[in-house]
């Protein structure tokens, strides 16, 4: 007899309540906690934070029979031949079907912020670089194809993308951070979204809210962030992913908002994201995160006392094990509420199916890093790569002479893979307790690829023996204080860390042009150096393919064409802000301190050359809940190919409060060949234009505005501005409103 819960023709819900209503109270709270297989093995640092305190052992024999929710990273947690992995993962769901009445499967989750995060998997570049790319359509593909491969070895969940807004870069999770623009944020994080979920895997939108806007720039540290920058700088880009991305699930933050933990906050994952939203996906904990409530937030004193504030605030699954969920009795109501989502969720997946199978262990090798992932890698590590300053020593262009030119790569990072590589990738991530096994995957350096770019370059070590002198400078990742850049490897400021500045100050000495190279997870300042180098190139951990394209930038077969996703500084100790910031915010004879960074966001060059012809609107005029078109064309002046990047802004000159000066609210990456033009259509609708006003509601005003096009957020990078005028009455705006503008390259 077929139960209506396994009836694949009933909508998901309805088999998800027939189940329901068949568990006792042991099996409905096992679906709410998962088990982390061998993290109690691991040996070195923690994978997440006090994982080895805070983890416990579990008899499998006796939790198993009631079930289980989830299984946590089983090709994350420890080196496994692809492979094996398969054949690994599917004996283990075989144990958990077989242990429960039911015959349900747990659902398996990954890490997937740069990639699969597996032995041997392709290794992309961090979120900073898609910012970077400032090209949605091509992290769309790549999260795409990342999807395929996680679910061809038998994954469902994917905890990926980081859409924290970059408040502070000095915060060690900044290179998982895509920006600190919102809107560029809102954009590549929906179309990763949407490449995961089309694929297959659920998307987990993280972290749920407020963590990047940590005080001092401390992971974990309280959020002091009030209630218009939490609405209009935080929220969006998770507002966003939801509806336009379709993500199925969202991570809880760490940190608390005004004192309320994320883990606690029922306003922000009940009312906000279930009653305002209309989220009906799962909210999961992030790692130990249930438990912190009473171990470092210290809102209960006991695991049940934690588990009982987080379900009746929203979370629905504690990750990344079982310590609080499982602890004592909990009220009826809301482990129903929590179980149906879940339930849903597997249904949705296929979970639930009688037929349901995990791939077969796989008779023939597994390759988690295929010709067409690696293509995709380099695609995206070249689009990133910024060219910040040119004196025009760059590109490196043979030289027209019989004897071969002499080039001096220095620096700690010049011939090491882990300048390329974020925390988040596995040699940086679990490999770091491992030196034994071999990185999995080939990725060259900067200097190997420079040997392969230019063969016929005799490469030197003293730069007063060389013509040219490149300097790879910037981090090595790691995590809890085990690199530079990283989950828990905060900043004091933004000085060139290990001493890297004086090994620069030495080769500039030498009076022999340098090129600049930071292969960094956060902007570093560049004040003493920037105008003393012939050349400075950025690239944000730009993976496996990231030595090949920052040599082809070099080398000039590739044009650059990647754009600041933040601001780079101009002195170590100023101001860790963004370019959000309203007039008071900027520089002026108030303070002594001026904030105007050295290179501003959306700032990058090129080898050729643009002409943006002056641009026409379709309406100065229109009504608060209308739109306007903006019409540019852009010609490639030069003599080769390249991609410009139309950046539109926009100045509100009055508001009911302090606005920022400009704000990023469209953009175009357009590639033309020498000599092409094309018109680039920006739709502006007037809802862009909405704040979050004195009373609290999101309102469209009328008056005058302006609309920038231009080359960076810096005034004199706007190459024209539209003045519009916004008429009729103000309007009040809430979720169905216009978020994006819509951009056509003709």
């Amino acid at each position: 007899m077929i139960h209506p819960w396994q009836d694949p023709a009933l909508p998901a819900g309805v088999r998800a309540a027939d189940l329901l209503a068949r568990m006792t109270p042991q099996e409905k709270i096992a679906q709410l906690y998962g088990v982390w297989p061998g993290s109690n093995e691991t040996p070195g640092g923690d994978m997440a934070p006090l994982q080895h305190a805070l983890s416990e052992d579990v008899d499998l024999t006796e939790l198993l029979p009631h079930g289980l929710g989830q299984l946590t990273r089983p090709f994350g947690t420890s080196p496994v031949e692809p492979a094996e992995g398969v054949a690994r993962l599917a004996s283990l769901q075989e144990r958990v079907r077989g242990a429960n009445r039911f015959r349900l499967p747990a659902l398996a989750h990954e890490e997937c912020l740069t990639g699969f995060t597996a032995w041997q998997a392709t290794i992309f570049p961090t979120p900073l670089a898609w910012g970077a790319s400032f090209d949605p359509a091509l992290v769309k593909e790549m999260a795409s194809a990342i999807g395929a491969s996680m679910k061809s070895v038998g994954i469902h969940q994917g905890l990926a993308p980081v859409l924290d807004v970059v408040r502070d870069p000095r915060w060690g999770r900044t290179e998982e951070s895509i920006s600190e623009d919102p809107y560029l944020v809102a954009t590549v994080g929906t179309s990763y979204v949407q490449g995961l979920e089309e694929a297959g895997i659920v998307a987990t939108l993280k972290h749920f809210a407020g963590y990047s806007a940590s005080r001092g720039a401390r992971n974990h540290a309280p959020a002091s962030i009030g209630p218009r920058e939490l609405a209009d700088v935080i929220l969006p880009p998770f507002e966003m992913a939801l509806r336009d991305g379709g993500a199925r699930s969202v991570m809880a933050a760490y940190n608390d908002i005004d004192g309320v933990p994320a883990h606690a906050h029922r306003q922000l994952l009940t009312e906000l994201l279930r009653d305002d939203w209309q989220f009906t996906g799962t909210v999961v904990a992030d790692y130990f995160g249930v438990s912190f409530l009473e171990t470092a937030h210290q809102l209960v004193d006991s695991p049940a006392g934690a588990a009982a504030l987080a379900l009746a605030a929203g979370v629905d699954v504690e990750l990344p094990a079982v310590r609080c969920m499982g602890a004592g009795p909990l009220d009826e109501e809301l482990v129903d509420r929590a179980v149906l989502r879940v339930l849903t969720q597997k249904c949705e997946l296929g979970l639930l199916d009688p037929d349901w199978a995990t791939p077969a262990a796989p008779s023939a090798p597994v390759d988690l890093d295929p010709p067409h992932m690696r293509v995709l890698a380099r695609r995206l590590a070249e689009e990133s790569v910024v060219l910040l300053s040119n004196d025009g020593t760059l590109p490196l262009v043979p030289r027209q002479a019989p004897e071969a030119r002499r080039i001096a790569v220095l620096g700690p990072l010049a011939d090491d893979p882990a300048a390329m590589l974020g925390c988040y990738t596995f040699p940086r991530h679990v490999l770091l307790d491992h030196p034994e096994v071999p990185m999995g995957v080939a990725v060259p350096t900067l200097l190997e690829a420079l040997r392969a770019e230019l063969p016929d370059v005799e490469f030197v070590d003293d730069p007063a023996a060389a013509e040219l002198c490149v300097v790879a400078v910037g981090d090595r990742s790691g995590l809890f204080g085990r690199g530079t850049s990283g989950e828990g490897c905060d900043a004091a400021d933004l000085e060139l860390p290990d001493g890297q500045g004086a090994l620069l100050d030495k080769a500039l000495a030498s009076e022999t042009p340098v090129v600049l190279v930071v292969l960094s997870g956060r902007p570093y300042a560049l004040g003493r150096w920037a105008d003393r180098c012939a050349a400075v190139v950025q690239a944000f951990f730009p993976g496996e393919e990231g030595g090949p394209a920052v040599a082809g930038v070099l080398s000039g077969r590739v044009n650059p064409s990647g754009r600041l996703p933040v601001s780079v500084p101009r002195d170590p100790a100023g101001q860790p802000w963004t370019y959000l910031a309203p007039q008071l915010g900027q520089r002026g004879e108030a303070s002594s301190l001026d904030p105007t960074p050295l290179f501003p966001f959306g700032h990058g060059l090129s080898y050729t050359t643009y002409d943006w012809q002056e641009p026409a609107v379709d309406a100065d005029e229109f009504p608060t809940d209308g739109e306007t078109t903006l019409r540019l064309t852009v010609r490639n002046t030069g003599k080769r190919p390249g991609a410009e990047v139309v950046q539109l802004y926009l100045h509100d000159p009055v508001g009911k409060v302090a606005r920022p000066v400009a704000r990023l609210v469209g953009y175009a990456r357009v590639p033309l060949e020498a000599g092409e033009s094309t018109e680039v259509h920006f739709t502006f609708p007037a809802d862009l234009a909405a704040y979050t006003g004195p009373d609290g509601n999101r309102i469209v005003e009328p008056g005058a505005l302006e609309l920038r096009l231009a080359a960076s957020c810096a005034e004199g990078g706007a190459r024209y501005t539209v003045p519009v005028t916004l008429t009729g009455p103000e309007r009040v705006v809430g979720r169905e409103r216009r978020m994006r503008c819509e951009v056509r390259v003709k």
